[in-house]
C-alpha cells in the first residue's frame, strides 16, 4: 500500500485547511505554539544569565552541553515510553513537570548559584526529551495521511516562527524588564500546552505492549530492538542522523559564538540579551521560510527529500561564510538568516521522511535515537565551541569560518551517495520493474525508501 502523499503528490493538504478541518491537531499545534514561546523566553533569559554572572564563554557553551546531554542521557527510556504509554497522557504529564522545574531558576542569583541553573536545565531538558519523541510519534495519530506532510511543515514552522517572535520578543523582555520575569512566562507556558494537549482525541493504535516480568529489562530489550530497526535499514538510520550531523557542525557552536557575539562584539540590552534575541530571530525566520519554499519542490516526495536534504548543507554552509566576518550586525543577521534557511530544511523534511517510512509500532524508538544523536553531537559541538574561544587564541571568527568549511563536507558526502543510488537503479532496470510490478503479497524491503507502504500501515 502506498500513501496518498506519495500517490497524490500534486494535491497535497494545505496548512489552512488543515488547522480548519482537523481540531485535534489544532488543539496540538496551539499547545506547540504557547509551550515555545515560553522555551525560547527560558533559552534566551538563561543564557544571559550564565553570561552576566561568570564572563565566561565555557561556561555559556556548558549551558548548552547540559541542554543537549539531558535528553541524550534519557532517550533509551523515552523511546520506549512514547512507544508502550498513551502518548497524549505522556506529553500532558511532561509539561506539567517542566512548569515545576522551571519556577527553580528563580533562585539563582549569584555566580555560586550557577551549579543550581544547571541542574535545573538538566532535569527540564531531560523532561524535553520525553516529550519530542512523543510528540513526533503522535502526529500521524491525529492526522490523516494526506494531512501528514502539511502537519509536519507547519509544526515546524511553528518552531521557526516561535523562535524567531519568542526570541526577539524574549531578549526584548530581558533587556527592558530583565531576565527573572522570562522564566514565570515559561512555566504558565507550559500550563497552557497542557490544557491544549487534553483536548486531544487520537486515534486507537496498538502501542507495543509492557512486558509481563521486569520491566527494567523489558524496557531495555525494546529499545535495543529500536536500535536493530536501525541498524537493519541504513537508509532510515542516514536520515535519523541528519539532524545530529547539522547540530554537530553548525548548531551548538553558532549558539555559542551567538553568545559570545552579542556580549563582545553587537552589545545591544542587558549583556546584549536584546542583540542575542535578534539574532536567534532572524534564524527562526530562515527555518521557517526554508521548509516552506523547499516542501513546494519535494512534495513530500520521499526521493526529492533526500535531495533537498544534501542541499541544506551548502545553504548552511553559505549563511555562515556571510557571518564569518562579523562586519556588520546586518551581515550577522543576512547571515544568520540564510543559515536558518538551510538549517530549517535539513530538520522539517528529515522528519518528514521518517514519518513516510517508519512504522508506527517503532516510531518513537526511532525518533528517541534520532534526537539522542541530535542532543549528544550538539552537545559535543558546543564544548567544543567554548573550549576553543575561551582556551585557545581561535576568535569567533575564525570558529564560524572553520564550520562553515567543514558544513560542506556532509554535502559533498550525501551527493555521492545520491549519485551512486541513482547509478544503481539505472544499471538494475529489470529489477526495479518486477519492484514497481510485484503483487502485494510480494512486498520488497519494508523501509525501502522508494518503496515504502503507508505510515499508517
Amino acid at each position: 500500500m502506498t500513501s496518498r502523499v506519495e500517490d497524490n503528490p500534486g494535491r497535497p493538504v494545505g496548512y489552512l485547511e488543515l488547522v480548519r478541518r482537523n481540531v485535534n491537531f489544532r488543539n496540538l499545534w496551539t499547545g506547540q505554539i504557547v509551550s515555545l514561546l515560553g522555551d525560547w523566553f527560558n533559552l534566551i533569559a538563561s543564557a544571559a544569565l550564565v553570561s552576566q554572572l561568570t564572563g565566561s564563554g565555557l561556561a555559556v557553551g556548558g549551558l548548552f552541553v547540559v541542554r543537549m546531554l539531558a535528553p541524550f542521557l534519557i532517550s533509551p527510556v523515552a523511546g520506549v515510553i512514547a512507544d508502550r504509554y498513551d502518548r497524549r497522557r505522556v506529553l500532558i504529564i511532561t509539561d506539567l513537570s517542566r512548569a515545576a522545574v522551571v519556577l527553580g531558576f528563580l533562585l539563582v542569583r549569584r555566580p555560586e548559584q550557577v551549579w543550581l541553573l544547571y541542574a535545573l536545565t538538566a532535569a527540564q531538558l531531560g523532561i524535553s526529551g520525553v516529550f519530542y519523541p512523543a510528540r513526533n510519534a503522535i502526529l500521524p495519530d491525529v492526522v490523516d495521511e494526506d494531512e501528514l506532510g502539511a502537519a509536519n511543515a507547519l509544526s515546524g514552522i511553528t518552531w521557526s516562527v516561535m523562535l524567531a517572535f519568542g526570541a526577539a520578543l524574549g531578549g526584548l523582555a530581558a533587556g527592558v524588564w530583565g531576565i527573572y520575569p522570562s522564566f514565570l512566562l515559561d512555566s504558565g507556558s507550559f500550563l497552557l500546552s497542557a490544557f491544549f494537549v487534553s483536548r486531544v482525541r487520537t486515534m486507537t493504535l496498538a502501542l507495543e505492549p509492557g512486558p509481563m516480568g521486569n520491566p527494567i529489562r523489558g524496557a531495555i530489550d525494546q529499545y535495543v530492538e529500536g536500535l536493530s530497526y536501525l541498524r537493519d535499514r541504513m537508509d532510515v538510520l542516514a536520515i535519523a542522523s541528519q539532524k545530529g550531523t547539522i547540530g554537530l557542525v553548525v548548531n551548538g557552536g553558532f549558539q555559542v559564538a551567538m553568545v559570545v557575539m552579542a556580549e563582545r562584539v553587537f552589545v545591544i540590552g542587558e549583556g546584549g540579551s536584546t542583540s542575542l534575541g535578534l539574532m536567534y530571530a532572524v534564524v527562526g525566520i530562515g527555518t521557517g521560510l526554508g521548509p516552506v519554499l523547499a516542501r513546494r519542490l519535494t512534495q513530500d516526495r520521499v526521493d526529492r527529500l533526500r535531495t533537498a536534504l544534501m542541499l541544506s548543507f551548502f545553504v548552511t554552509a553559505a549563511g555562515l561564510a556571510l557571518v564569518a566576518p562579523t562586519a556588520s550586525f546586518v551581515l550577522v543577521l543576512i547571515g544568520s538568516l540564510v543559515r536558518g534557511l538551510g538549517s530549517g530544511v535539513n530538520w522539517v523534511l528529515s522528519t518528514q521522511a521518517l514519518l513516510l517510512i517508519v512504522p508506527g509500532k517503532v516510531r518513537g524508538r526511532v525518533f528517541s535515537v534520532e534526537f539522542a544523536i541530535f542532543t549528544l553531537s550538539t552537545a559535543i559541538s558546543s564544548a567544543g565551541a567554548g573550549w576553543l574561544l575561551d582556551r585557545t587564541p581561535v576568535s569567533v571568527q575564525s570558529l564560524l569560518w572553520i564550520m562553515a568549511i567543514v558544513t560542506v563536507l556532509p554535502g559533498l558526502i550525501w551527493a555521492v551517495g545520491l549519485g551512486l543510488s541513482r547509478a544503481r537503479r539505472r544499471s538494475e532496470p529489470i529489477t526495479a520493474l518486477r519492484s514497481n510490478t510485484a503483487p502485494a503479497s510480494a512486498s520488497p524491503e519494508p523501509v525501502s525508501m522508494e518503496t515504502q507502504g503507508s505510515p499508517r500501515e
